[in-house]
């Protein structure tokens, strides 16, 4: 009986069978358990969110004034013009960055220069007027002053420094009441989707020291209030922000649609100002790029702002990528240049994971006939085989996941070269060779066709040595699953942009000389 049972007989395939079902079993649980971690996560981040009020968009077109009486006036720095209008600053020009990423002559960037497109700074008060945006003030340098029936007098300064425009509206109430002013400000724009593909856009708050974002479509269906005591709020795209933020306590902010245009609002609570007393009320707008060391700078004046840029899952990985970009392209003065030097550092750093690999893998291929011995011997007792099998990668001191190591800590440097590209405002200018973006893609799908060529030289390499060795089933299908990656990537990256291509074809060349190097030195 007990050689009956040690034979392939119905009670082994039944053994068998319920160790093939315990694993499965054991990965489902796994399974499970993780989808159930990802589900607490998401019910532990919506139940601690901050305080934010969701209403049916009623989409209230954007209310027509006439300010053909109110003078424009510029202000400008070495970085923006802007125009100011009354209450209104609009037609704001980044004179750092091209309009055409590929073309230097196409003028500067213009946040804001649409049409009913614009930021408005303004107060409401209660027992006295305040400006409107049809006021005329008389201006005096940047200084601008106006002063109503009551004799309560506004004097307004408006100054750039670096991409932080700032208003300071200060009161003197020079009548025998007190009087309460509420500051508000609004940004009135349209949504800039086609040109933010892959990154979030859409609004942006700071909410009592939470991010929130609402992309456009939510906001082209819905309001969106929140309740703060000291925050922001306005919009990103790609690689622009405009951004308000009001210098006042206990602030209700909104999001929502107006027609075809969208508004962002922050409305202050009411302030006292004495008979005889003057106070200053000061507000922040940021019009600017999303360039994470110019939003460091930036954070003094709107705290919390530097933390508006979407780095991705890989967010520790982007930073410090972007950092070294920045310093050798501050060397060689060439992107695409730079991209090449990081490629064969990020290599060289993982040479001795790639050298353990590829002598794994050479010792993989030197096993074969063992491998196709020990196959054939125990084709019907799978538990033997698979014993004897570990039996072998102990004697030669490999494993067959040895070989996949470098690759999947490539993984997230790939991701974060992807994010580090699509919000990187220097990329988006950044020429190479034919390439006149290195954030876009290819436009003669000449990198993506090298990069999938230099993918099959690799892995023609890697399996050359296996040719005519018995392989079992599993390897067989995955080895002609294999031959069709190259094509397969080719096709996937001829759309990617053309920096993150230019990285992986490098790679892939560095790879074909050290597997050379390694195989002559293990000859």
């Amino acid at each position: 009986m007990v050689k009956y049972m040690n034979n392939n007989s119905g009670f082994q395939q039944w053994n068998a069978a319920r160790d093939a079902s315990a694993k499965k079993s054991r990965l489902g649980g796994i399974l499970w358990w993780f989808i159930l971690f990802l589900a607490a996560w998401w019910l532990l981040s919506w139940w601690m969110g901050p305080n934010k009020n969701e209403t049916v968009a009623d989409a209230t077109p954007v209310e027509h004034v006439d300010l053909s009486a109110v003078p424009v006036s510029e202000i400008s720095s070495e970085n923006l013009t802007a125009q100011i209008q009354g209450l209104r600053i609009s037609d704001i020009h980044l004179l750092n960055y091209a309009a055409d990423a590929s073309a230097d002559d196409s003028g500067s960037v213009v946040l804001l220069g649409d049409d009913n497109s614009y930021a408005l700074v303004g107060m409401i008060a209660n027992g006295t007027d305040t400006p409107t945006q049809t006021t005329v003030w008389n201006q005096n340098g940047d200084t601008y002053t106006w002063r109503n029936s009551d004799g309560v007098e506004y004097n307004r300064t408006v100054k750039i420094d670096g991409y932080i425009i700032s208003v300071s509206d200060t009161v003197k109430n020079t009548t025998d009441a007190n009087i309460s002013i509420s500051p508000y400000a609004e940004i009135v724009r349209a949504n800039d989707m086609e040109s933010s593909a892959g990154v979030y856009s859409g609004s942006v708050a700071y909410v009592n020291s939470d991010l929130e974002h609402e992309d456009w479509p939510r906001i082209a269906d819905k309001s969106f209030a929140y309740s703060t005591t000291n925050g922001f709020i306005g919009f990103v795209d790609q690689y622009w922000e405009t951004v308000l933020s009001v210098d006042s306590p206990d602030q209700t902010m909104r999001v929502r649609p107006m027609g075809d245009l969208f508004s962002a609002d922050a409305a202050a609570a009411p302030i006292t100002i004495g008979a005889g007393e003057t106070k200053t009320l000061t507000t922040n707008l940021y019009m600017g790029p999303r360039d994470h060391r110019i939003l460091d700078t930036a954070n003094a004046y709107i705290s919390g702002i530097d933390e508006t840029v979407d780095y991705g899952w890989f967010w520790f990985f982007v930073r410090p990528i972007l950092w070294l970009l920045n310093v050798l392209n501050s060397f060689v003065m060439n992107y695409g240049v730079a991209i090449i030097l990081m490629t064969l550092l990020l290599r060289l750093a993982m040479w001795p994971l790639t050298r353990k690999s590829y002598v794994s893998m050479m010792a993989m291929q030197k096993m074969q006939p063992e491998m196709a011995r020990i196959q054939k011997l125990y084709a019907n007792d799978k538990a033997r085989m698979q014993m004897e099998m570990m039996r072998l990668y102990q004697t030669h001191k490999t494993s067959p996941m040895s070989g996949c190591l470098p690759m999947l800590i490539q993984i997230p440097i790939f991701f974060a070269l992807y994010k580090a590209l699509l919000i990187s405002v220097q990329m988006r200018s950044a020429h190479f060779l034919w390439i006149s973006d290195l954030a876009t893609m290819d436009p003669y799908f000449i990198l993506p066709i090298l990069m999938g060529v230099t993918m099959w030289l690799q892995q023609h390499l890697q399996t050359a040595s296996t040719k005519g060795a018995a392989t079992n089933d599993v390897t067989a299908q995955t080895q002609k699953m294999m031959k069709w990656m190259p094509l397969l990537f080719t096709v996937m990256f001829a759309w990617m942009p053309a920096g993150l291509v230019l990285y992986w074809t490098v790679s892939n060349i560095f790879g074909i000389g050290q597997m050379y190097y390694i195989k002559k030195l293990n000859k």
